[in-house]
């Protein structure tokens, strides 16, 4: 068993949230964000009940992508792009990585357009970073 300090930290200096608010928090973020984990054991499981989307521009995309996405840059996500799409489906949304809020603006405008979203967090350089696969066109 660890030896805590009895002197306080930097990291205890602002106590820690009561252990339900803790839980509605964390259950909050799992509700809008998955990972690159997730994402990659749907793919390989035969199990993505979700449409993958990269809001990346298209030189990006063609240099390389999380296998099974869609392009679809974030300023283009409209009604008329998204009609191929069943109503009902979930999107997953990912830009280049934690330095970019691609992925962000996309979530927002698919919410606008009252479709269900998450983020795959870390984005392609997550993807990148777990060693999984790029698919190139």
């Amino acid at each position: 068993m660890p030896t805590l300090s009895n002197e306080s930290s930097f990291v205890s200096e602002i106590p820690a949230a009561p252990a339900k608010e803790a839980e509605a928090h964390f259950s909050g973020l799992l509700a809008f964000e998955t990972d690159c984990a997730d994402v990659h054991h749907a793919n390989v499981n035969g199990k993505k009940d979700f449409v993958l989307l990269d809001v990346r521009g298209p030189q990006l995309f063609a240099a390389g992508h999380v296998p099974g996405a869609v392009n679809l840059p974030h300023r283009r996500i409209n009604e008329r792009n998204l009609a191929g799409f069943p109503a009902g489906a979930l999107f997953v949304v990912y830009c280049s990585g934690p330095h970019c809020n691609g992925a962000d603006r996309a979530a927002l405008r698919l919410a606008r357009l009252d479709r269900k979203v998450k983020k795959m967090i870390g984005g392609i350089e997550g993807w990148k970073d777990e060693g999984y696969p790029l698919a190139q066109d």
